[in-house]
């Protein structure tokens, strides 16, 4: 995966894209199970008629978040290169592993970054009004379950519109043979069906959000992270 790049490199099945997603997964391993997941999530989101943006976090390298970093130097360039691609979607797919219960670090790091005001956007601006599909898959029962029902929860608190149905994958490393993809058809349903929703719903809430409300003001209980 490269910073940006389309997610099969052509156009999609149904004429040309009406919306834009960003697709990525919160892990930096290069063998992720989350990023073959990923993957087949953003090519089925194409699919259904969406643009998709599928990214690296590892092409995106980020400080430990700093209030002191931030007042002195301001926003990293890859911060104001990933949030220029969420401010300028109407939705992401995340694909999330499981560490100790918890989604990675570098993923909470990216959305904290992400998250600050810069210019004329509030706290959490980008975020605002985004529809979140969420995945996770790793070798345990759970299928990163936990991890992603916190991801949930911190997701919505930043203004995100989150799908109901999220995909989780136990025992990934019997599924994922190949980091380029999943042949396991029972796996393959279920992210297409969350990817397809994932499309449908921001189609309809891009229809109907209002023409000035591109921008947020700072959300309610959030501050430095």
């Amino acid at each position: 995966m490269r910073a940006s790049s389309r997610a099969r490199g052509f156009g999609t099945m149904s004429g040309e894209p009406d919306i834009r997603l960003v697709a990525f997964a919160g892990s930096t391993r290069e063998q992720s199970f989350n990023k073959a997941l990923i993957r087949v999530a953003a090519i089925a989101a194409e699919e259904a008629g969406a643009e998709v943006s599928l990214i690296d976090l590892r092409d995106h390298p980020l400080p430990i978040y700093d209030g002191d970093l931030e007042a002195r130097e301001g926003l990293p360039r890859p911060c104001l290169e990933l949030r220029e691609l969420v401010k300028s979607s109407a939705g992401l797919l995340i694909a999330t592993p499981e560490y100790n219960g918890f989604f990675p670090p570098v993923l909470k790091n990216a959305l904290d970054w992400i998250s600050r005001p810069h210019g004329e956007d509030g706290l959490c601006a980008c975020y605002a009004g985004k529809v979140v599909g969420l995945l996770g898959a790793s070798p345990g029962r759970l299928g990163a379950l936990r991890a992603v029902t916190v991801l949930r929860q911190q997701m919505a608190h930043l203004g995100c519109i989150v799908l109901p149905d999220v995909v989780t994958l136990p025992a990934a490393h019997e599924i994922v043979s190949d980091p380029a993809g999943i042949t396991d058809e029972r796996t393959l349903r279920r992210v297409r069906r969350l990817s397809r929703a994932t499309v449908e719903l921001a189609r309809r809430v891009a229809r109907d959000r209002p023409p000035d409300s591109g921008s947020a003001e700072g959300r309610e209980g959030a501050g430095r992270p």
